[in-house]
């Protein structure tokens, strides 16, 4: 089969790679209708040493059930399954706390486990980990719940995280599509006045259309005074930082006002820390981490499928499986939003 392969900072190839088949019992095996390329696939894009045998990419995917082993039994072959970003069991004590990016027996597709950015995918612990779609696999909605696999749970886990609720003043620190569905997610949670940093104007007008009222361009220091000056000089309740960098870490707990909350869903990237002495004087909470996704798709698919909750606008390309290579140089060059892969 075919399926993205990196070799290094700016180089994926399409290569033929084995056939993704049944190992342990627990498994499936689904075969990809839908896929994307993440913001988060970029920093390794950008960053990833020479690797002679590459590491397979892609963790966003749905697909068809195609083979299940003997101990599978919440899916079957034929069905249309949706898998998060991370597989998890679904059984240990975390993931019955809801935090199944924490499962005792979970992991993250790609490297030496198939790729979501492919042809087909073997997904361990598949009980724990597809949640099936009452959908066919052509349905317009697919693209609106494929965002459930990653960066519309994870937008709601910083909502969730900085405790947005009616009538909060919200500040997200990021347009990129993590930004974008954060936008949406805290207009669902009912925030009465959400404001995105960020520079790209059509990211902006989409944050505008998911219900952000106003935008700031600026960074730093620039960007903290404008957003205090939005806020009557406080700061916003919630304030989401899905970046990823130290620089929008400290800027976003500097734009929270006392007693807000800082909610942090941008994957780590230059390992920059923050002062506490930063937030420990205005007990600003801070809070967020790895995003739950599985615990968050059946919350969210019921919106998503009534049409309240509608991520698709981030898909602002579609390549299929030989233009992936392309679709992350668009990715990289902000020619492109997100990447919806249709092998």
């Amino acid at each position: 089969m075919r399926a993205a392969v990196m070799f290094g900072a700016g180089d994926v190839q399409v290569k033929e790679v084995p056939d993704a088949r049944i190992a342990q019992q627990t498994d499936a095996v689904v075969r990809v209708t839908h896929a994307a390329i993440c913001g988060s696939d970029l920093w390794r894009y950008q960053k990833l040493q020479p690797t002679p045998d590459g590491v397979r990419v892609g963790h966003e995917f749905i697909g068809v059930v195609e083979e299940v082993g003997a101990q599978v039994t919440s899916v079957r072959r034929g069905d249309l399954v949706l898998a998060p970003f991370k597989w998890s069991d679904g059984t240990c004590e975390f993931c019955r706390a809801g935090l199944h990016s924490s499962c005792l027996n979970g992991g993250f597709w790609g490297g030496e486990l198939d790729g979501g950015q492919g042809e087909a995918v073997r997904v361990p612990q598949a009980d724990g980990t597809l949640v099936p779609l009452p959908l066919e696999p052509a349905d317009p909605r697919l693209p609106a719940v494929l965002a459930l696999s990653d960066v519309l749970c994870t937008g709601h886990h910083a909502a969730r995280a900085a405790g947005v609720g009616p009538g909060a003043t919200v500040v997200v620190v990021g347009d990129g599509a993590v930004g974008l569905c954060a936008v949406l997610a805290s207009a669902r949670l009912g925030a009465e006045r959400i404001v995105i940093l960020g520079r790209h104007a059509r990211r902006t007008d989409l944050a505008r259309r998911y219900g952000a009222v106003e935008v700031v361009p600026e960074r730093g220091a620039d960007a903290v005074e404008r957003v205090r000056a939005l806020t009557g000089g406080h700061g916003a309740h919630a304030v989401l930082e899905c970046v990823g960098t130290g620089a929008a870490l400290r800027d976003a707990l500097d734009m929270a006002r006392p007693g807000g909350a800082v909610g942090y869903v941008g994957v780590p990237q230059d390992g920059e820390g923050v002062d506490v002495r930063r937030f420990y004087r205005r007990n600003v909470t801070l809070a967020g981490g790895v995003t739950p996704a599985r615990a968050y798709v059946p919350v969210l698919l019921p919106d998503v499928l009534s049409g309240r909750l509608d991520a698709s606008a981030v898909f602002d390309r579609t390549v299929e499986v030989d233009g992936i290579p392309d679709g992350y140089k668009a990715m990289a060059e902000r020619e492109a939003l997100k990447v919806l892969i249709r092998p």
